[in-house]
């Protein structure tokens, strides 16, 4: 059963529509616990809940508007129940996208909490629930429009992967919409998330020592897109308190071209064939050394940018370029001094991509020092 309330009031401010109080699952790391931070900061809301099954992660006072409470709770735990009562929207950030060695634990959190926390809401008597998965599920390949828009059809590869995962809560979403009357739920798919750590193996990516560009067999042009915390943050406040049913893309305005993206990290770029790198890719997760499929390096190589365009609408606009959510987020990581590009870390981090990073760059000097020797 979910451990006791333990309220923190902050400075009073004024309220959302009907004194609107939201709960933030997975509220004590990365994501979540950017998101709960904002929304405790914004004057449309009364009260937020962190749900998170290790509280003292998130502990500290918040600076904003709202009455910030936390619950010790498990997504698995059919009583968390308990922890949305009173509560008018849940925002569902509990989602782990690092690949994992132990792929059927991480399925099963992953998918069942997305369960798991919809029935609760329901049965809380929740208004509004708000999942979050990726633009990943709609697949990066060549024959995508650029941008995509938000109905284009999911052609993401359903492996056993992370993505996998998101795709599955994406068919979650749509069967709670069915069964669950009475319960709005909204999907955002944001582009790569930064500003929150490495919520996704490509936000890892821009951290390395180089940066790493696929070559296609037809001469592709990759293209990058990005969306700050900041901007999902406010997104995810104008679905939970004026209502987005369906899903919705998140992200900055446009793209960046691979050479912008050089320009903008100040970073080199490590380029390998589209050959060579699936290959090298094929053997790391053969070998046991990254858990994400060969499949995702795709993502390096054809387009998925996306349009926003029913946020838009809806009056969402971001506050972040894509140069700007990049720079942000380079600089809160060197603030933090956080040393995550070790072998083992990279690798456990940011999957096959960053992997080959570091294969790549072995390939490379191991060649010097033959040639240097010839």
């Amino acid at each position: 059963m979910p451990d006791a309330v333990r309220p923190r009031r902050t400075p009073a401010g004024p309220a959302g529509p009907a004194g609107a109080a939201v709960a933030v699952t997975g509220a004590g790391s990365g994501a979540g616990a950017a998101v709960l931070r904002l929304l405790a900061a914004s004057p449309r809301i009364a009260r937020v809940v962190g749900v998170d099954a290790t509280v003292a992660a998130a502990d500290g006072d918040l600076p904003g508007y709202a009455e910030v409470a936390w619950v010790q709770a498990d997504i698995l735990d059919p009583r968390l129940t308990t922890a949305f009562e009173g509560v008018t929207a849940v925002v569902h950030l509990a989602v782990d996208l690092r690949p994992e060695l132990d792929r059927s634990a991480q399925r099963q959190r992953n998918t069942r909490g997305a369960q798991t926390v919809l029935t609760a809401a329901f049965a809380a008597g929740v208004r509004r629930a708000v999942l979050v998965t990726s633009a990943m599920v709609y697949g990066a390949l060549p024959d995508n429009p650029v941008p995509l828009a938000d109905d284009a059809p999911l052609r993401a590869v359903p492996e056993a992967s992370a993505l996998g995962d998101l795709l599955e809560i994406e068919r979650i979403a749509v069967a709670a919409r069915r069964t669950h009357r009475g319960l709005s739920v909204t999907v955002l798919r944001p582009a790569v998330v930064l500003g929150a750590g490495d919520r996704e193996p490509l936000a890892a990516l821009l951290s390395a020592g180089r940066l790493l560009r696929i070559r296609g067999q037809r001469g592709g042009q990759p293209y990058w897109q990005f969306c700050h915390v900041a901007d999902l943050a406010a997104a995810i406040e104008l679905a939970a308190l004026d209502g987005l049913d369906g899903a919705a893309t998140v992200a900055s305005e446009g793209w960046l071209d691979h050479a912008e993206l050089e320009q903008v990290t100040g970073r080199r770029s490590l380029e390998l064939p589209e050959r060579v790198a699936m290959g090298s890719a094929e053997r790391l997760h053969r070998l046991g050394i990254t858990a994400a499929p060969p499949s995702e390096l795709a993502y390096l190589l054809h387009p998925w940018v996306v349009s926003s365009t029913r946020l838009r609408a809806a009056g969402w606009r971001p506050a972040y370029t894509n140069a700007d959510a990049v720079r942000a987020h380079l600089a809160e990581r060197t603030e933090r001094r956080v040393a995550w590009l070790d072998a083992r870390g990279a690798t456990a981090a940011a999957g096959a991509a960053v992997a080959l990073v570091g294969t790549a760059a072995l390939v490379r000097r191991a060649r010097r020092r033959r040639a240097s020797r010839a």
